[in-house]
């Protein structure tokens, strides 16, 4: 239930439609383990990977599995982390070429890190770089690791050599062969910069996946409009991303107050309010009102071209 909720948000916060095919960001070669984990089926996960490995104690991608079911289970369980960082740690030793293990390793150092203190967790920050930074050499293709690094760049930027002009290497790099993980990318960089009207730009443009991994980084992109919010209250970006969230939550009387509160902040004219907000109150069954909010939409000589069409098909509907 708790996927389910996270992916109706991601999708309606970011207005996409997921259909790409999970090979993408696939961790596992194995399809029972890439199915159970991209489920978030973690104690299944376990007995699948310990099952693996009492039938072959050398198997990477079971150690792997094993790592990220105890990291992933009950992240508030320290021992339970602990024991998959040894996991990790074991995989490495066996497999020091197997990208699949130094994920692993950097997924569970992250997790430990949500459980330490700030300062310690920021010792531990280049030891997650180099961690990512190996799994891709070794794996130029994974997603994960592409756009975790990606992400630490533009989150700390002054840190260990990170950059925003690294994340624009590593998005840069997949521009073509990847379009979707450059993408994400690309919303991270622009939420870095505080250029709220290009993230929304990217995050409507993105066509999406089936794929957990890519799910889970839509869905926290969806957390920079909250972040948003909090970090500028003048700003009108957080409280329209917010609405788009509650309106296809179903929670339109909360929708439409984000939407009106953000009509009258600074920067309403760089993301299309009177449109979404139109949008709410036909859903509610108040025709007179989205009427009204598409007219103003549409008179407005600002209004971003992308959006008048559906606008305009809208106002044809209603009369």
């Amino acid at each position: 239930m708790k996927n389910a909720r996270c992916n109706r948000i991601a999708f309606a916060a970011l207005t996409i439609s997921l259909s790409l095919g999970s090979a993408q960001a696939a961790i596992f070669q194995d399809a029972q383990l890439e199915s159970l984990q991209e489920a978030g089926k973690y104690a299944e996960l376990e007995q699948q990977a310990q099952a693996s490995l009492r039938a072959n104690a050398n198997d990477a991608e079971a150690r792997a599995a094993l790592s990220l079911a105890l990291s992933f289970l009950d992240p508030s369980d320290v021992e339970r982390v602990e024991a998959g960082a040894q996991q990790a740690r074991l995989c490495i030793d066996q497999h020091p070429a197997a990208a699949v293990c130094h994920l692993a390793g950097a997924q569970n150092l992250g997790q430990q890190m949500l459980n330490m203190g700030m300062f310690k967790a920021m010792r531990s920050v280049g030891s997650l770089k180099n961690a990512w930074i190996r799994t891709l050499e070794l794996d130029p293709g994974s997603f994960t690791a592409r756009v975790q690094l990606a992400k630490l760049y533009v989150t700390l930027p002054g840190l260990m050599g990170g950059s925003t002009s690294s994340a624009k290497e590593l998005e840069a790099a997949v521009r073509v062969s990847q379009p979707e993980t450059a993408r994400i990318i690309r919303v991270y960089i622009a939420g870095a910069d505080e250029n709220w009207a290009e993230m929304e730009s990217e995050l409507r443009a993105l066509k999406g996946a089936k794929d957990a991994a890519m799910l889970g980084e839509i869905c926290e992109a969806r957390n920079l409009y909250e972040t948003l919010v909090r970090k500028q209250p003048s700003r009108a970006e957080g409280y329209y991303g917010l609405g788009r969230v509650h309106t296809a939550l179903g929670e339109l009387d909360v929708a439409i107050r984000l939407f009106e509160r953000a009509r009258s902040l600074d920067g309403a004219n760089e993301v299309p309010i009177d449109h979404r907000l139109g949008d709410a109150y036909l859903a509610k069954g108040e025709k007179a009102q989205a009427k009204a909010a598409y007219q103003r939409f549409v008179a407005n000589k600002r209004a971003n071209p992308a959006n008048l069409e559906a606008v305009r098909e809208s106002l044809d509907k209603l009369g």
